[in-house]
């Protein structure tokens, strides 16, 4: 919080009021991608990760009612469930299709197969190499860990926006993250 000169806190409600969203619409469209990207990250699908952000929102709309302050703690505590929810729900379309034999790999779409000719391949190989090994070492990390760790440095939120996002003390988020950067780190090393 950042205070004026007598200490007091009428600067830091001045640049509040600045950059919060004047309606709902205003806030979704300037976090769909940042959410898009983080339940990709989470997920590994995209068709799941577009699926998961819109139920978000959806989910969201029933609190347009609610202070704009309040938006972005409840956004991303919506998407936090919604993604724990898609991991179960995933973990066990496995077992049952493992059950009966037949794979859960998802086709992928031949469109999407197609080389964009308008980038760099070297670049773009690159690129996408980085983004699956951050994925999959994402994926590898506790659920509170990973929460956390999307949250804090993918989304960019503060300590205590997070901890109101994951209902936790904000000891907990400094906690959380700090052993899910050290995995990281370690899981991450090998990979250079």
């Amino acid at each position: 919080m950042i205070f004026g000169q007598n200490g007091s806190n009428e600067v830091a409600a001045e640049e509040v009021a600045i950059r919060l969203p004047a309606t709902l619409d205003e806030f979704l469209a300037g976090v769909e991608r940042r959410a898009f990207r983080m339940a990709e990250l989470a997920l590994s699908h995209r068709e799941d990760a577009m699926d998961v952000v819109q139920d978000t929102m959806i989910k969201l709309l029933q609190y347009r009612d609610k202070p704009a302050a309040e938006w972005s703690p409840l956004f991303w505590s919506i998407l936090r469930r919604q993604l724990t929810d898609k991991h179960r729900r995933n973990a066990v379309k496995k077992r049952v299709m493992q059950l009966f034999g037949k794979s859960d790999e998802k086709d992928e779409d031949p469109i999407e197969a197609l080389p964009d000719h308008n980038e760099d391949p070297l670049r773009r190989l690159t690129d996408d190499s980085s983004w699956n090994a951050l994925g999959k070492a994402v994926r590898a990390l506790p659920a509170r860990q990973r929460e956390c760790f999307l949250l804090r440095e993918l989304q960019g939120l503060s300590v205590l926006e997070t901890a109101a996002a994951m209902g936790c003390s904000d000891g907990s988020v400094k906690t959380h993250l700090s052993r899910a950067m050290s995995a990281l780190r370690i899981h991450l090393e090998d990979w250079q």
